[in-house]
């Protein structure tokens, strides 16, 4: 299909400027004053009072993530409809080995997972244990199939969590090959200690999930994550960043020149502890790992957003409904940790970012697309309008209001941590590969 886009303002992670721009055969085929000679065209947009933005790209989603509550809610195919609906059109998601399973296997049958998908997607690989074969698998995965980022977890330790020596040996062998290691940075010994104390004293409601996961655990893990990556000569990604004190040390680590990029998430940026405040079904949504924090952290984290200390906004994607939240009724070290937000990071970016004059709309553009396509390679295929990039683009009213609502939201889930949010500005079009994906022109 050939779409000849007019009358729009592109809006880049550099540049804000009016020109039209040609889409053919999936690819940007030029951009200027357009003049049409013998070109067929096959759909004409006048996006005149709408911006143009690269499509999103999320570099932090959990679709079809199986857990003892079973799978989250959205798979590769629900998952890709809400990213989409929201003006995501780039996911990258994990491959989790089993305990004794090769990261080879896991990963071949993750794409089998995800084979169906609508969306364009890639992975983190996550080495869940040290063994004779990791550093091998690691390095296939490089060489032979392009992926270099690998998640490791502090926490979690009974099942996918690594002690530091063997995150360190990981930093190892993936820095010396080129890739980053991205990191879950919480202190699992300490969490698990409290969260056996509070469980034993008989303290199993949700509001005690934000107390046995403190800020310290984090910023502290934090800390020792720069520490081992500055040994190891490794760069690394530390994901949902929540705190101030991570925050701090982050910067620090950044000024010195080190190689440490941060994320943080809308709910981070939106909501705060006072929703674990309520009965099981009000609060165990708001159950994920890290918890929410307080609305000083907000703070600190729309202030690092500003000074280019947190590089990029992924959504931590990870829907579960509420009879699945309800497998820890009796025990809130049962809830399955995780909340949906795909579908609604790139209005509440722009609703309480850009309008609220906490970014400028190319920071809002770099932190959404352009800077994750650059840390994880995808980039200048993604998160980029220029010409022989890939033809994924978002037309977006400025002016359209919406309210956020589970019974109009598409992902797959009967709850929303965001519902009740007004948002103001809203996608027009979704053109994915260079075919239109959403057309809202006629709602």
């Amino acid at each position: 299909m050939n779409i000849l886009i007019k009358n729009g303002t592109i809006v880049t992670s550099q540049n804000t400027y009016q020109l039209d721009i040609l889409l053919k055969d999936g690819i940007i085929s030029a951009i200027g004053d357009i003049i049409l000679n013998d070109e067929t065209i096959d759909f004409d947009i006048n996006a005149k009072g709408f911006y143009i933005f690269p499509g999103g790209v999320d570099p932090h989603v959990h679709m079809h993530l199986t857990t003892a509550a079973g799978y989250t809610s959205d798979n590769f195919d629900s998952g890709a409809k809400a990213a989409l609906s929201g003006g995501t059109t780039s996911l990258i998601d994990f491959v989790t080995p089993k305990r004794g399973q090769s990261i080879i296997e896991a990963l071949h049958l993750r794409k089998e997972d995800a084979k169906n998908s609508q969306i364009e997607y890639e992975f983190h690989v996550s080495p869940v244990e040290w063994d004779e074969n990791t550093e091998k698998e690691i390095l296939h995965c490089i060489e032979k199939e392009g992926i270099k980022s690998f998640k490791v977890y502090m926490a979690y330790k009974n099942n996918i969590g690594l002690d530091d020596k063997d995150i360190f040996k990981v930093m190892q062998v993936v820095g010396k090959a080129g890739g980053i290691v991205t990191v879950h940075a919480e202190l699992g010994d300490e969490i698990e200690r409290l969260r056996n104390q509070f469980a034993e004293n008989g303290n199993i409601s949700p509001q005690f999930h934000p107390l046995s996961r403190l800020g310290e655990m984090e910023s502290e893990a934090v800390k020792k994550v720069i520490e081992m990556a500055a040994k190891a000569n490794c760069p690394v990604y530390i994901v949902h960043v929540s705190t101030k004190e991570s925050i701090d040390y982050i910067r620090k680590a950044q000024q010195i020149g080190q190689k440490v990029y941060a994320e943080t998430c809308p709910h981070y940026l939106l909501l705060d502890d006072s929703n674990y405040i309520g009965n099981f079904d009000q609060t165990s949504p708001f159950v994920i790992s890290p918890p929410l924090r307080k609305k000083a952290d907000q703070e600190a984290l729309w202030k690092a957003i500003a000074d280019g200390t947190i590089r990029t906004i992924g959504t931590d994607h990870c829907p579960f409904n509420l009879s699945q939240k309800r497998f820890g009724i009796d025990d809130f070290r049962k809830i399955p940790n995780g909340a949906g937000g795909v579908e609604h990071r790139l209005a509440l970016l722009y609703t309480f970012g850009v309008l609220q004059n906490r970014l400028t709309l190319n920071r809002f553009v770099d932190l959404v697309s352009t800077s994750p396509a650059k840390i994880f390679n995808l980039y200048p295929k993604k998160g980029e309008i220029a010409i022989g990039s890939d033809a994924d683009l978002v037309i977006w009213n400025p002016k359209a209001e919406q309210t956020i609502s589970v019974k109009t939201h598409h992902q797959n889930c009967d709850n929303d941590i965001f519902e009740g949010f007004k948002t103001i500005g809203k996608l027009q079009y979704v053109i994915l590969k260079g075919e239109i994906y959403c057309d809202n022109s006629k709602k």
